[in-house]
């Protein structure tokens, strides 16, 4: 992911500000630094990645950084450590395998339909990849609430995420 988006990783020295801010946030959260990224892109946003706490990193675009207040910036940020400490990157990639197995084995069932099952197998066919989808995105919003709360936990300041919410909507 960070490859995609051209990220580049920042420290104490080429990005004194976002890291500090970044490194308190895991002091406050008791968690281990990640790796701190900025992605050159006008458009605000964030992102989390890595399976654990271990291996994570946050990034956060150059619109995003040049949009909002400190504050506003380390809701943000504490909102994506929340992500790395509930590890819903884990989580929703392992919901995403099980989605995709269940319409692959929906899907592979129309080989296997007989006149006899026919309407089930199409049934089931169209309906195992909706319901698939909407249970991942019910998972999805969940882990976002989930990350919101903790996340203003973290940086004591939720309205600074509210705020920063506003802005970029």
């Amino acid at each position: 992911v960070l490859k995609m988006h051209n990220a580049r990783e920042v420290d104490a020295q080429s990005g004194p500000n976002f890291y500090g801010l970044v490194a308190n946030l895991a002091r406050r959260a008791n968690m281990p630094m990640p790796r701190v990224y900025v992605v050159d892109n006008p458009n605000p946003n964030a992102f989390a990645t890595g399976r654990n706490p271990e291996n994570a990193a946050v990034a956060a675009t150059t619109g995003l950084l040049s949009m909002l207040s400190r504050d506003e910036v380390e809701g943000v940020m504490a909102h994506e450590l929340a992500h790395v400490k509930n590890r819903d990157t884990l989580i929703m990639t392992m919901v995403a395998t099980i989605a995709g197995a269940l319409s692959m084995l929906a899907n592979f069932g129309m080989f296997f339909r007989s006149e006899r099952n026919g309407l089930a197998t199409l049934l089931a066919v169209l309906i195992a990849p909706f319901t698939a989808m909407i249970v991942q995105l019910a998972i999805s919003r969940t882990r976002e609430y989930g990350a919101d709360r903790t996340g203003a936990e973290i940086s004591g300041k939720p309205l600074a995420l509210a705020a920063a919410l506003a802005k970029i909507s």
